[in-house]
């Protein structure tokens, strides 16, 4: 799946966020600027608009309002651009991809909707004898291979462990920490007029659920930020066995499903907060698609992930309609059975194969 090994890389407890993330950047230097070379919204899109004066200031009240926020994952990128040689812009571009490209001047361009290099899928379920979550990665193939697990120690003791795009915080796919807390992320697509420019952006949300005591505490982390374009959130909580779903949107608005005995699948759109979105086909196929699958079993669940019944639309990517045959690719999928939840497993699925990969005790 990757063309490059998958590496874990422990680090900390560090003095701050600056070494913390300048380590990782050294660690992953040249990782970080093959990335970056192969971006092709970064070249064709974000670098080029950011040289425009009507960009100046969308990017300056961005980030002003995220370096004011959260200092310490601002630091953390400044020492990530500085490990790895790459230069700043660049790491703040890849990491506010989403609150940028929609803002994005659409001529002769894909818009942001239409960019389909985020589509992602999780079934979820909370019953008497099983409590699963499971998730599929997918992303635009200048991503496979440039991704790597941190496991991040802080000084007080408490660790996380994030599968991370390479020069981004940890982690805008899944991670989970010490204290229980697991998460994965969907895209969603609001609509054009339901974006606010300047938003706190997704991927320092991600990071500061990372260190939550739990899922009240993520919630609560996430409600404090006014974003720019909105996330869909998987929380799982091992000690409880507690799963939701929380659907956020620019001007504080958010929406909590608690998962129960009926399975619930997310793909790429709103499910359950009311807001204008594009009309995704991917994700309608996928959830039709998803419905009518068996879910009584944990493989029936890894039989999910891997469905691609759906020729144009299936769950399981291996190319997008309207890109080339390997533009899209399922980077990664995670499942997890919360029942036995002493230990969590990343694993990658090749259709209906599962082949295990790292596993963590606590």
């Amino acid at each position: 799946m990757e063309s490059e090994k998958l590496e874990m890389f422990e680090v900390g407890p560090c003095k701050d966020s600056y070494e913390m993330g300048f380590l990782i950047g050294q660690r992953f230097s040249q990782r970080i600027k093959n990335r970056v070379a192969g971006d092709t919204i970064l070249q064709n899109q974000l670098r080029p608009f950011a040289q425009t004066p009507q960009s100046e200031s969308l990017l300056k009240h961005l980030f002003d309002n995220n370096q004011s926020k959260f200092p310490m994952y601002w630091d953390e990128l400044l020492g990530t651009s500085v490990g790895s040689g790459v230069p700043l812009l660049d790491i703040l571009l890849i990491n506010f991809k989403k609150e940028i490209l929609a803002f994005v001047p659409k001529e002769g361009v894909k818009s942001l909707q239409d960019d389909s290099s985020n589509e992602c899928s999780d079934v979820l379920l909370v019953a008497e004898s099983m409590a699963i979550a499971a998730h599929n990665e997918d992303a635009n193939v200048s991503l496979v291979g440039h991704t790597y697990i941190i496991k991040g120690i802080l000084p007080d003791g408490m660790f996380f462990v994030g599968y991370t795009y390479a020069g981004e915080l940890p982690s805008s796919a899944f991670a989970f920490n010490s204290n229980g807390l697991v998460f994965t992320l969907n895209a969603v697509p609001p609509a054009e007029d339901e974006i606010v420019g300047g938003g706190i952006g997704r991927n320092f949300i991600s990071r500061h659920i990372l260190e939550a005591q739990g899922i009240d505490d993520a919630i609560n982390r996430i409600r404090s930020s006014e974003v720019s374009v909105g996330h869909s959130y998987n929380l799982i909580e091992l000690n409880t066995h507690r799963i939701v779903n929380v659907e956020t949107a620019s001007k504080k608005r958010i929406s909590i499903h608690e998962v129960g005995e009926t399975p619930f699948f997310h793909a790429n759109m709103y499910r359950h907060l009311h807001i204008s979105q594009a009309q995704d086909e991917s994700s309608i196929s996928r959830l039709k698609r998803a419905n009518v699958m068996t879910k009584t079993t944990r493989e029936d669940f890894l039989s999910i992930l891997g469905d691609a019944d759906n020729e144009k639309y299936p769950i399981y990517m291996t190319g997008a309609p309207g890109h080339s045959a390997e533009e899209c690719k399922a980077l990664k999928s995670k499942i997890q059975d919360l029942i036995d939840s002493e230990v969590i497993s990343f694993m990658k699925v090749t259709k209906n194969t599962r082949n295990e990969g790292f596993e963590f005790g606590f």
